[in-house]
């Protein structure tokens, strides 16, 4: 099996804006290994979080393809592409997104449960991940109960939770302050430093951003490497 998780090639998006067809990016190309941690970062309007939803399948492209693992997630059919997302894709976003009604250790099941592992295997594996983020301590609490950055480890822990191959990151700390997204990305860069999955953030924080692996800009409808 090739080392690299994600190959994206050619890539281009438009949209429609009255009488104008407006480029938001094109000419998009990006290799990430496994294990390999990527920073975009980029003006608001740029395009990133299109960028990175397009990579993920959740964004339809105009021209190119991504390939996740050798598949060209852009050609599956709806029901594969979920299935491949389910099972080797990871996404946190700024917000939490977690189900209210649902415990911290629910919520990080979720994924496991689609995926069909049996509850007692997944809530194992939910705990696993969530002790691996500090949250050992929070399992049967609700999201209500939780901090900010609790929430949103919570939410990185159920990224993780089916051991994808990438998890793709949109501003993973930009709703918390300054001490409890130094929390976090701490938490987070420690994962990073462990097994083979790739990860791919979109951030404003230049400093968060210098510390993964490759930093790229999206500038001027292109990917480049940030000077």
């Amino acid at each position: 099996m090739s080392n690299w998780v994600l190959q994206a090639q050619g890539l281009r998006k438009t949209y429609v804006s009255g009488p104008q067809q407006v480029t938001v990016w094109q000419d998009i190309d990006l290799q990430v290994a496994a294990g390999e941690t990527l920073a975009i970062v980029g003006a608001s309007g740029s395009g990133k979080t299109t960028l990175l939803n397009a990579l993920g399948g959740l964004d339809s492209v105009d021209a190119g393809q991504v390939l996740i693992n050798g598949q060209d997630i852009h050609r599956l059919p709806e029901n594969a592409r979920t299935r491949l997302r389910n099972q080797q894709i990871g996404f946190v976003y700024q917000f939490h997104h977690l189900l209210p009604e649902f415990s911290a250790l629910e919520n990080v099941m979720l994924p496991q449960l689609l995926a069909g592992v049996a509850p007692k295997a997944a809530a194992q594996r939910a705990t696993e991940c969530l002790q691996q983020l500090g949250l050992g301590h929070r399992l049967e609490h609700k999201p209500a109960e939780l901090s900010g950055g609790e929430r949103q480890r919570t939410a990185i822990a159920r990224a993780l939770v089916n051991r994808p191959r990438l998890v793709l990151l949109d501003e993973p700390t930009g709703n918390l302050d300054e001490q409890t997204a130094h929390q976090v990305e701490e938490a987070m860069l420690e994962l990073t430093r462990q097994g083979e999955t790739a990860f791919i953030m979109v951030t404003h924080d230049r400093e968060l951003a210098g510390r993964m692996n490759r930093c790229l800009q999206l500038r001027d409808q292109s990917l480049r490497p940030l000077l």
